[in-house]
């Protein structure tokens, strides 16, 4: 059971995929980085002209340790932005600060997708500590409830990463839109914010295939010790 290599058929794609996805990331991230905007705004002055214009006023930003650490955290009304993008004045910290400043606005707006994924955490929490326990408890003690269960508590963190590709790109469109509403990228800077944007989405299709691989990988392991039961 713990080295079932039909295991390896459904996890190596997804790790693939994950790794070419930040290797994109990182790639292009590189390279916008170098390049400065033509304003000469700081990530920080960015994402809050971008705030200014989707109309929030309220949410404060921050910078944090670490490197494309950046995230909006919707209950404490703070952005949190990594050094080089929070003082930094490229391209590759306009792209990423605005983005951010995107998920504020979509909280302002009340936008669906984000709101249901803010409900989700909880449950995402809980599948993560517990769900291998439960599924991997039921099949030991060979009961198919329990370890059906687990694939559900599973199934949540994959719900979690599909509901997460719209919010994401949502974010980013709503990031070009206001970049631009607010004149603060020439028309040739827009085409390096959506490259930039284009290839931190990826991630994220990544992480829901790699999700999506590995619950149907459990799903097919509890269903197949089901049929043996029955046999």
């Amino acid at each position: 059971m713990f080295f079932d290599p039909v295991y390896f058929l459904f996890m190596i794609p997804g790790l693939l995929v994950m790794l070419l996805a930040q290797w994109k990331l990182r790639s292009t991230y590189a390279t916008y980085r170098e390049l400065p905007n033509r304003r000469g705004l700081t990530g920080a002055q960015a994402a809050e002209a971008v705030m200014r214009q989707g109309g929030v006023y309220d949410v404060g930003i921050e910078p944090i340790a670490g490197e494309l650490t950046d995230h909006f955290d919707p209950r404490a009304k703070v952005l949190r932005l990594s050094a080089p993008i929070y003082s930094g004045r490229s391209i590759a910290a306009l792209a990423v600060a605005a983005h951010e400043a995107g998920h504020a606005v979509q909280q302002h707006v009340a936008y669906a997708p984000m709101a249901l994924r803010t409900g989700l955490v909880p449950v995402v929490n809980i599948g993560s500590n517990f769900g291998f326990l439960v599924l991997f408890g039921g099949l030991f003690l060979q009961s198919p409830t329990l370890a059906w269960a687990g694939v559900l508590l599973f199934g949540a963190s994959t719900l979690f990463a599909l509901v997460t590709l719209p919010v994401e790109y949502n974010a980013s469109a709503r990031a070009r839109e206001l970049l631009e509403g607010a004149g603060l990228v020439t028309r040739d800077e827009v085409d390096g914010v959506r490259t930039m944007l284009n290839a931190a989405a990826y991630t994220y299709v990544a992480s829901f295939a790699a999700s999506l691989l590995t619950l149907l990988y459990y799903i097919m392991l509890v269903a197949g010790v089901g049929r043996s039961r029955e046999e």
